[in-house]
């Protein structure tokens, strides 16, 4: 009974993920069929017959991009931006790790010149 329990409650928890289908039973997921996880937004009879969300989507390219910006503040919001701290360990890291790159590269391309000019000579 704890096992039932407990699965109702990770199934209600928000894991973060989109679901594959909104009418997809519990027990198939996305990596049963092969599909990408979607959500789809339910078209209207009206529309489908009308033609009205194409039409509403190209009648004001002022509306679009304001609402367009609205919602790249909103997801903006949501993100965690790092401290101080962490933004100088992480620029640290990039800044090595493309250093070590360019001397590995570098290297590996004198190591080739030598052996070619060694070859052909």
């Amino acid at each position: 009974m704890t096992d039932e329990r407990d699965d109702t409650a990770a199934a209600q928890r928000p894991s973060g993920k989109r679901s594959a289908r909104r009418g997809r039973s519990a027990t198939s997921g996305a990596s049963d069929t092969g599909s990408i996880a979607t959500i789809d937004r339910p078209v209207r009879k009206d529309e489908k017959k009308s033609g009205r969300a194409d039409r509403d989507r190209s009648r004001n390219p002022f509306k679009r991009l304001f609402k367009f910006l609205r919602e790249v503040i909103a997801e903006l919001r949501k993100v965690i931006w790092p401290n101080r701290k962490q933004m100088i360990t992480y620029t640290t890291v990039v800044l090595v790790f493309v250093v070590f790159m360019v001397a590995f590269i570098s290297g590996l391309d004198l190591a080739f010149i030598k052996g070619v000019d060694w070859l052909f000579g």
